[in-house]
């Protein structure tokens, strides 16, 4: 065993370990609502951060901010230690910094339009394949003129400027209906009720930020209080994440496989990444879900069942751990034969069996051994936290959050020129032009009619033989110069 490697869990005196250079591979959290999965989701966050990885994950109920204290003693904790193999083991807490798009019990996290991207705002704002069309060429648009997608007020604006100018941009970008900007504004209008326009802006967070060790080499255990945001939009949620791990792919250098993960991250309510998302969107995840872990990035889901993950996506993941499931429906007992059959069998139990039997803090795991292939699977009990189980008080996590070092970073909300200002002053200045254009032509009328009758209001004698004579010239001379102008034009003989 390696520095790197740590314990998950054990029974009868034997522990099944986590091979800190396999963290990469990924892995699964699954069981019904109440078995341990929160507990299971700590003890995987804290023995990473121990090893000087740093951590992101999302806390649902409130439950995980207790990772940020030490546990206290208890005998069913050492009940629990007994059946395990003899580790270092003490309580202790985690360094942690709090994250909340409402700024209210952690630091403010925002994104801005313009990173999020086309195929994702697509999602997030549930629209069909022509609407999203017209978002592709929204962005596209923007960025050919050099219009920045910073908020919701940006992307009204870069609509309302398409729909107005619809004839001029067919010919380049397709049609672009009323019909469907219509949809998408209003839509825009649902996102922002459910907080989009708290979350889309600047200063958007740095992934520097979610990627802190402290002075004595512990990785910093970034928590996203997503409470408030999935009463409000569990879309809102997804989609950050999916952001945030899109982000990581594109921006962190090749690093092959190191001997501990550069960063962990861990997806709370996972089934709300894929619910009805579509299948560009599927592949897209699958592609980063593949390739991430060469930048050492791990991805850890946490959900209810394995079918909540797409089979091409579940195919990616090394450590499974598999908490109690209920089988009381024919449905839910063929989910149980499916989630049995997916581990490699051990002699020693029938997995389908245990599955069902498994008590609190239970779990069926298989890890990958040192060659990186599938682990006979393993009736275990979880090892206990060295954190505290349960939330931290509003007071805990205040004194926290006022010893934070990224206080007063992302306080203030800045709100720079951008695509809603730019195009603002251009429908001003196009305005102003209008506006003397037509000063211009009453001038010129009031000009006209003074010389031919001094009134301007009524057609005088001589304009009168004037506008004669130029129809009977057109009729003759007219044609002679028409002719004359359109073959220079074509390169023809007059």
């Amino acid at each position: 065993m390696s520095a790197a490697d740590f314990l998950i869990g054990g029974a009868d005196g034997q522990g099944l370990y986590q091979l800190g250079r396999l963290g990469n591979r990924h892995g699964l959290v699954t069981g019904a609502t109440g078995t341990g999965k929160t507990v299971t989701l700590q003890v995987l966050a804290e023995s990473y951060a121990r090893m000087g990885v740093p951590v992101f994950a999302a806390d649902i109920k409130g439950d995980l901010s207790g990772i940020a204290t030490a546990g206290t003693p208890h005998p069913k904790i050492d009940e629990r230690l007994a059946v395990m193999p003899a580790e270092n083991f003490s309580f202790q807490g985690c360094p942690v910094i709090f994250w909340d798009v409402f700024g209210r019990s952690g630091h403010p996290l925002r994104s801005t339009i313009s990173e999020m991207g086309p195929l994702l705002l697509s999602s997030l704002l549930d629209v069909n394949e022509t609407q999203s069309g017209i978002l592709y060429a929204c962005f596209r648009i923007a960025d050919e003129q050099g219009l920045l997608l910073l908020d919701l007020k940006d992307l009204r604006a870069m609509l309302q400027f398409m729909s107005e100018n619809a004839a001029e941009l067919r010919g380049t970008y397709g049609n672009i209906s009323a019909a469907s900007v219509g949809a998408l504004q209003r839509q825009l209008l649902v996102l922002e009720e459910q907080g989009g326009d708290i979350f889309f802006g600047e200063p958007a967070v740095s992934l520097a930020d979610l990627m802190h060790v402290d002075f004595s080499g512990t990785g910093v255990v970034s928590i996203l209080d997503a409470s408030s945001l999935m009463s409000r939009s569990p879309k809102i949620y997804a989609t950050f994440l999916l952001w945030l791990l899109a982000e990581l792919f594109e921006q962190l250098p090749e690093v092959g496989n190191p001997e501990k993960p550069v960063m962990v991250f861990f997806f709370d309510e996972a089934h709300l990444l894929f619910d009805n998302a579509p299948k560009a969107l599927v592949d897209k995840i699958e592609q980063v879900v593949r390739l991430i872990r060469s930048k050492g990035v791990g991805i850890y889901f946490i959900t209810q069942s394995p079918a909540d993950v797409p089979e091409q996506i579940l195919g990616q993941l090394g450590l499974k751990i598999q908490h109690a499931l209920r089988a009381y429906t024919p449905k839910e007992q063929k989910a149980v034969r499916s989630v049995a059959a997916s581990f490699r069998a051990n002699p020693a139990f029938d997995t389908g069996e245990a599955i069902v039997a498994l008590g609190t803090g239970e779990a069926l795991v298989s890890a990958l051994d040192e060659k990186g292939r599938p682990g006979m699977v393993e009736k275990i009990l979880i090892r206990p936290p060295g954190s505290r189980i349960g939330p931290l008080s509003d007071q805990e996590r205040q004194t926290i959050l006022s010893r934070s070092p990224l206080k007063g970073r992302y306080d203030a909300v800045l709100d720079r020129e951008s695509a809603f200002e730019l195009l603002q002053v251009r429908a001003r200045e196009s305005m102003i032009r209008a506006q003397e254009a037509k000063q211009d032509e009453k001038k010129d009328a009031r000009q006209d009619g003074g010389w031919f009758s001094g009134s301007g209001r009524r057609q005088g004698v001589g304009e009168a033989m004037v506008k004669s004579a130029a129809r009977t010239i057109g009729s003759r001379l007219g044609r002679e110069i028409l002719r004359g102008v359109l073959g220079s034009l074509f390169g023809g003989k007059r």
